[in-house]
């Protein structure tokens, strides 16, 4: 069976077997807890309110993000996150709708397009 390499005596001192010495250094465990600030996706919010607002999910994004934002100044961080996160899951939806729209109107748009250059090939 092994020794310990290290034993612990009062007031916080290591008694190291193999030196025969205490150590001088005291052993504290301590831990900084931070606490990440929420984000509130106003930039993104405004630009699904601008650019994309299909169903005004936009607006209702644009809104929580605001509500999130002021949480935050408050100092509710349980609130702010919440918020932070209704919106960024309206921002999601309304910016994979609107890429959907743009999908299916670009291949709208080359279906017709092939559609008429056939038309003009058997017309002539």
């Amino acid at each position: 069976m092994n020794p310990p390499e290290s034993v612990p005596l009062q007031g916080g001192k290591m008694y190291y077997p193999n030196t025969g010495q205490p150590s001088s250094m005291d052993q504290y465990t301590t831990g900084n807890i931070q606490r990440e600030m929420p984000k509130d996706y106003l930039i993104w919010s405004l630009c699904c309110f601008l650019y994309s607002n299909p169903l005004c999910i936009g607006l209702a994004a644009l809104i929580h993000s605001v509500k999130a934002r002021d949480r935050k100044v408050m100092g509710d961080i349980e609130g702010a996150r919440d918020y932070g996160t209704t919106a960024k899951t309206l921002n999601i939806t309304a910016t994979v709708i609107f890429c959907v729209f743009v999908l299916i109107t670009i291949i709208v748009y080359a279906v017709v397009l092939a559609q008429r250059s056939n038309a003009h090939l058997y017309k002539g």
